[in-house]
């Protein structure tokens, strides 16, 4: 075990378009290195919804937690955040919105030349991705085999998960660390530098898709750990 005085619990959250699997590469070298890791299978219907999903993990867990999101569970983990078991968060490639803000706020005036996610026209109140551009938006630094599978597999992301608001966001009393995905063509890197900044966040910065927390697993442990040393 390589943990030293640090906390040793983390629980993970996924954002939209996916599932919990793609923490998998995380999950084992945390586990490696003596961690207790849960991963949260948040529905992605809702905000309420899912940070109701994350709250059941946390009330499960036996002292202080890293709570880590990556995308959209960077909103999850902004309200869920206020848990008393959650010291540290951690926000990958994420959404760190302030009080009363939500994924559609923060994407609503996208600055001039920033690639546009090929989001569809919602589906009966659901959002896909066109599987085409999927690849090329999402996960352009992994096989292409494994890109088209995560097109395929897709999770249908509730209009009302993009639209919940935070309440009481968590960075604003608890201590958070950010890694940016400088090649990020689903939250533009200079979104992720701005929320990380708002947010005092300590900021580790890496070429890497939107799936960095798929295609460099060692970068996302890192900072983990980093968290849970509180460094």
């Amino acid at each position: 075990m390589n943990i030293g005085d640090g906390m040793t619990n983390v629980v993970l959250v996924h954002g939209g378009f996916a599932d919990g699997s793609g923490w998998q590469g995380v999950y084992h070298l945390l586990k490696a290195d003596g961690y207790n890791v849960s991963v949260v299978q948040n529905p992605t219907l809702s905000l309420e919804g899912d940070v109701a999903a994350t709250r059941q993990i946390l009330d499960q867990q036996q002292g202080p937690v890293v709570l880590v999101g990556h995308s959209y569970g960077g909103v999850v983990i902004t309200e869920a955040g206020m848990h008393e078991n959650v010291a540290a968060l951690v926000y990958i490639a994420a959404f760190a919105p302030d009080k009363g803000e939500s994924v559609s706020t923060l994407i609503a005036d996208p600055p001039p030349g920033t690639p546009v996610p090929p989001i569809l026209p919602p589906q009966d109140g659901y959002l896909f991705l066109e599987r085409e551009k999927f690849a090329a938006s999402f996960a352009a630094d992994l096989p292409a085999g494994q890109a088209s599978f995560m097109a395929d597999s897709q999770v249908p992301w509730g209009v009302a998960a993009l639209t919940g608001t935070v309440s009481e966001p968590a960075w604003r009393v608890k201590p958070s660390w950010y890694l940016v995905a400088a090649d990020d063509k689903m939250i533009p890197p200079p979104a992720q530098r701005a929320m990380s900044e708002r947010a005092g966040a300590t900021v580790s910065e890496v070429g890497g898709s939107h799936a960095v927390y798929v295609s460099n697993p060692a970068a996302v442990a890192a900072l983990v750990k980093r968290a849970a040393a509180g460094r």
